[in-house]
């Protein structure tokens, strides 16, 4: 190369501007959660918590479990959690037998949902329900309260329908 030679470069592709676009992405998602659990209600952020004992032929398991009493925290849920930890849920008791509807939205955890009668008897389960979806999942048939476990726990713990769930929910009920 001579003298006054012209040197030309051709641009390289760079992540950088990748790398920014992701972080900034990130940063809206999160402050996205931080927003909606801000907003929402006081009461749906502290749930009572109790126990409550699956009977099933594999033996008695206790489960500690939060209890969605009021209609907001019914209405909030599981959503938001990361996760469901092992031998833990939440109860979702509904005063009387009806046809129960539930959907996965904002719920990042897949879960496992035991539909209950007002005699504490299981009566369906929904097994592995797909996170962040809008599909209805019906009770199909009356139930009286709805427990949802991280997905696998009933097969885990060999939870199937028939068997028994106490809690002082289905005492009442009964």
């Amino acid at each position: 190369m001579g003298l006054g030679a012209a040197v030309t470069s051709t641009p390289m592709p760079s992540t950088l501007n990748f790398n920014r676009a992701a972080s900034w992405a990130a940063l809206f998602a999160f402050l996205a959660l931080l927003a909606a659990f801000l907003t929402m209600p006081a009461e749906a952020q502290n749930f009572r918590r109790d126990k409550l004992t699956l009977k099933t032929s594999a033996g008695a398991h206790v489960i500690e479990i939060e209890v969605a009493e009021t209609a907001d925290q019914k209405q909030v849920g599981l959503m938001y959690r990361t996760s469901v930890p092992p031998g833990t849920g939440m109860l979702f008791p509904y005063g009387g037998a009806q046809e129960v509807t539930m959907w996965m939205k904002n719920t990042y955890s897949s879960l496992d949902m035991v539909f209950i009668k007002a005699d504490g008897t299981v009566h369906r389960i929904e097994v592995a329900t797909e996170p962040m979806s809008e599909r209805i999942i019906s009770s199909k048939g009356l139930v009286a309260a709805v427990l949802e476990l991280g997905a696998g726990e009933s097969k885990r713990l060999g939870l199937k329908p028939g068997d028994k769930v106490e809690h002082a929910t289905f005492k009442v009920l009964k």
